[in-house]
C-alpha cells in the first residue's frame, strides 16, 4: 500500500457565512465590510441587509433600512 496514496475529497468551496447568515450573493468588498460589520450587529440586522444588497442597495442604504426595520 503506497504512502502518498491521495483520497478523493470534494474541493468545492464553503460558501462564506457571518453568523450563519450567507453572504454567497455578495461581492468581495461587501462581504470584508459585512464581516468587520458582523461583530457589532444581529444575526437579525445582518440577515436583512444581506436581503437588501443582493436586490441592488448599497451598503449603507441596507445597513439605513435593517436598521429602522430590525435594530441592532
Amino acid at each position: 500500500m503506497p504512502k502518498n496514496k491521495k483520497t478523493n475529497q470534494s474541493k468545492t468551496k464553503k460558501s462564506p457565512n457571518l453568523k450563519g447568515v450567507s453572504v454567497s450573493g455578495l461581492t468581495a468588498r461587501q462581504t470584508n465590510a459585512m464581516k468587520k460589520h458582523s461583530q457589532h450587529h444581529t444575526v437579525k440586522h445582518l440577515k436583512q441587509m444581506v436581503k437588501e444588497m443582493k436586490k441592488g442597495k448599497t451598503f449603507s442604504a441596507s445597513h439605513k433600512l435593517a436598521m429602522k426595520k430590525v435594530g441592532k
